[in-house]
């Protein structure tokens, strides 16, 4: 699950790291180390030109709202979509075949629940989880356009940009045993042992790579083909988890009031 996450980097940094072109228009989206769903968020998709292929940086509403829905507010439940259903949801099936992006981060966050028989009181620990060399990650997303047809034609606000953050299933045994086999350090090993242990979903990140692959503008022709492409995410997802850093932080930040770079300040862990 991805429900709170961090993006402080300007656009311009974005736009040199994830190889998109300038922004036709000048846009700015403030440091934000609390994004919460249905805010404004940045996202990184290719579109088809008559001779090339542009990678561009929009402004996208976290969540995401399919043509068809009657209002916004669908957006609020679909944040985040499922790599095991992503291909049959009526919110997600059609994008999944042609409106794929990607939605970058400096890391986020997640919550360890109390461990069984533990006293009522006791209360979730909250994690931030990141690369530990500092560089952004790539969650692999969905976007969609939405019509508001009560805004006249010609009214920048009639169509919304909307974005969903794909997950998966956290690493298992079986993953860090395969890894393992496959050679991974004991550090990567124990990264994502501790993934495992703090929460049974994970947003997807994306390396270079899979991200060419993901961005590409062609519309596939089939679920069967977007499930492959989902599950090449998957699979390649476990390798990128592994070069993160989890680290406990102020629970302060369950409270989207709050927003700071001390809400990623590391304190002392017992995970």
């Amino acid at each position: 699950m991805c429900g709170r996450y961090v993006m402080a980097r300007a656009i311009g940094d974005l736009v040199a790291d994830s190889g998109a072109m300038e922004p036709d228009e000048e846009f700015a989206l403030p440091p934000n180390w609390n994004v919460a769903p249905t805010a404004d968020v940045a996202v990184v998709l290719e579109r088809a030109g008559e001779t090339d292929t542009r990678r561009e940086i929009h402004v996208a509403r976290w969540g995401l709202v399919p043509p068809w829905a009657k209002d916004v507010s669908m957006g609020a439940r679909a944040f985040n979509a499922r790599s095991e259903t992503v291909v049959e949801k009526p919110t997600f099936r059609s994008a999944i075949k042609a409106r794929r992006c990607a939605v970058p981060a400096d890391g986020y966050y997640e919550w360890l629940k109390p461990d069984a028989g533990a006293p009522k009181t006791t209360k979730k620990r909250p994690f931030y989880i990141h690369p530990h060399n500092g560089s952004p990650i790539y969650f692999a997303g969905l976007y969609e356009w939405w019509k508001d047809a009560s805004v006249p034609e010609g009214d920048p606000h009639r169509w919304l940009l909307s974005c969903t953050i794909l997950t998966g299933p956290s690493p298992d045994a079986a993953v860090v045993e395969s890894a393992s086999v496959q050679g991974m350090t004991e550090a990567g090993r124990a990264t994502l042992e501790q993934l495992g242990q703090l929460h049974d979903r994970f947003p997807l990140p994306m390396n270079p790579e899979t991200m060419d692959a993901w961005l590409k503008p062609e519309k596939l022709s089939s679920a069967e083909a977007a499930q492959a492409l989902v599950e090449r995410v998957l699979d390649q997802g476990y390798s990128t988890a592994s070069e993160w850093t989890l680290d406990e932080v102020d629970p302060a930040v369950g409270n989207v009031r709050n927003n700071g770079p001390e809400l990623i300040e590391p304190m002392q862990s017992l995970l």
